[in-house]
């Protein structure tokens, strides 16, 4: 049994991660401080979890969490991720995003015997910005297009550079889009299906933009897959479906399961009092070759856009009748 730390822990991967981790493993949460985190509704995700508090832009915090924890096993999820608010806010990511990242990793260094400590750490397809061909594989050049893709770009390579110079085991994984979220309604397959529901109108901003989008199981197993492979380090992994569509596609794909009327999709336009994003950064694809994974890791998406939408519209359907 591995002791392992799992930082953004009450976030959307972390919170799922942590169900399957528990009953194989010792598993410790570290949670930033926060006085309106809803616990209750995190309960049942967080069950068998021991929380440890700690801001991540707080080096003696971090590394008291880590002498607490010792662990074996440190899987890094969380960041401030929304790509749109890091325009507005881009010294916060930065500080969160790199900074804590660092403060993690050197903190690792100082525990005994670091060398048989691994670090898995979350980037994301979003590091490869616009690019010529596709699908996009890992030694494709970084070419990041927003604060928040540059520094998972910058900690990417860092951490990557780690093994290399200091022997700190790690793994590094990319992974497309992915849905299936219970407590947030903002992110775009989340955002169509509840508005849907509600028979509000819908905004598509990009609608020709082409995404792989992957469902919060095969996201958590990728993880499981670098967790079971801590021989394989120093190396960054694609994990992704190879099923690209465009916005408008994903639109009215839900608008058939959904019945939604068409017309109340608007399509070149971004919701009301969206962020602010530079057109320039959009990137007009994100589709990448998983080779790597399926074939060092064992890794394979096993739910269909299909299944993994059913999935998540049954879900928003009974939450949104429980808030009513």
């Amino acid at each position: 049994m591995s002791r392992i730390l799992v930082t953004g822990v009450s976030g959307f991967i972390g919170s799922h991660l942590v169900q399957r981790l528990v009953r194989d493993h010792q598993v410790w949460g570290m949670v930033r401080p926060s006085a309106s985190r809803d616990w209750d509704r995190l309960g049942p995700f967080l069950r068998n979890v021991k929380l440890v508090t700690a801001d991540l832009t707080d080096p003696f915090g971090v590394r008291h969490v880590l002498r607490q924890a010792d662990p074996d096993v440190v899987i890094h999820l969380a960041a401030l991720s929304p790509v749109r608010h890091s325009f507005e806010m881009p010294q916060a990511y930065v500080q969160v995003n790199i900074v804590g990242t660092l403060n993690l990793a050197h903190g690792l260094l100082e525990l005994p015997q670091p060398e048989r400590r691994h670090l898995i750490y979350a980037a994301t397809a979003e590091v490869y910005g616009p690019q010529q061909k596709a699908p996009i594989p890992e030694d494709a050049p970084l070419h990041p297009s927003s604060p928040y893709a540059n520094t998972k770009a910058v900690t990417d390579m860092y951490i990557r550079m780690m093994t290399r110079v200091y022997g700190l085991p790690t793994t590094v994984l990319r992974c497309v889009n992915s849905y299936g979220r219970k407590l947030d309604r903002n992110f775009i397959v989340e955002y169509l299906v509840t508005t849907m529901l509600r028979g509000e109108r819908v905004y598509i901003g990009a609608p020709e933009s082409r995404r792989d989008y992957m469902y919060v199981t095969d996201h958590v197993a990728a993880y499981e897959a670098a967790l079971a492979h801590p021989e394989v380090t120093g190396e960054a992994f694609n994990a992704a479906t190879g099923n690209v569509i465009t916005n408008h596609e994903l639109a009215e794909r839900l608008a058939r399961i959904l019945r939604f009327p068409r017309r109340k999709i608007v399509y070149g336009e971004y919701p009301p009092d969206y962020p602010f994003r530079p057109l320039a950064s959009d990137q007009p694809f994100i589709d990448l070759d998983a080779t790597k994974i399926r074939e060092r890791l064992g890794w394979r998406p096993r739910v269909s856009l299909d299944e993994g939408l059913r999935r998540t519209v049954e879900y928003w359907r009974r939450e949104l009748t429980r808030l009513s």
